[in-house]
């Protein structure tokens, strides 16, 4: 049962919703850094990926063709370069993932809500966060141009928003972990 797993984690919805806020916080505080993160983050995971999947290739035992492999390899190795030489390019790719990932992010958010609608009261803020999720990236898609740190900014406050409703998810969980006890009991 969905309701019993998110009561017994109660703490672990709570403590996203904590960090999402301290995240958001942060990227308000200081956007520079926080961009400038994201970009070298992509870096280092591009070029670690293609170095791998070249060393997967070369040992063999891999089931897939080593050409693939190589070819893989490659393009993330070029991408993990492009990261570091061009950041600003990267930044506004960085942007279109992030978008697409607030918008699939909230479609998940609003379905888990739907499916808890007749267990819990309070289900509305994952809703909200799902449908605030699902408009943050849906601006980003359609004025990328805003200017990175601006993004940035935004968001920081989408963290924040997100972080407190998902942190009130929390303690409607908490609440009703000890009365799903009592009923099983």
């Amino acid at each position: 049962m969905l309701l019993e797993k998110l009561s017994r984690n109660w703490w672990a919805v709570a403590l996203r919703g904590v960090l999402a806020i301290l995240f958001g916080i942060f990227a308000i505080a200081r956007p520079g850094i926080t961009l400038g993160a994201f970009v070298i983050l992509f870096g280092l995971y591009a070029l670690v990926d293609g170095v791998f999947a070249l060393i997967a290739a070369f040992a063999g035992g891999s089931g897939r063709p080593w050409w693939a492999l190589v070819l893989r390899s490659i393009v993330s190795i070029l991408a993990g370069a492009v990261a570091f030489l061009m950041p600003g390019i990267t930044a506004v790719a960085l942007l279109y993932v992030i978008a697409f990932w607030a918008i699939i992010l909230g479609l998940m958010e609003i379905t888990v809500a739907i499916r808890l609608r007749k267990e819990i009261s309070g289900e509305f803020f994952l809703a909200l966060a799902g449908l605030l999720s699902i408009a943050f990236g849906a601006m980003l898609i359609v004025r990328p141009g805003a200017g990175a740190l601006a993004v940035t900014t935004i968001i920081g406050c989408y963290a924040i928003v997100c972080g407190i409703m998902i942190l009130a998810l929390g303690f409607r969980l908490k609440g009703l972990r000890g009365r799903l006890k009592a009923a099983t009991a």
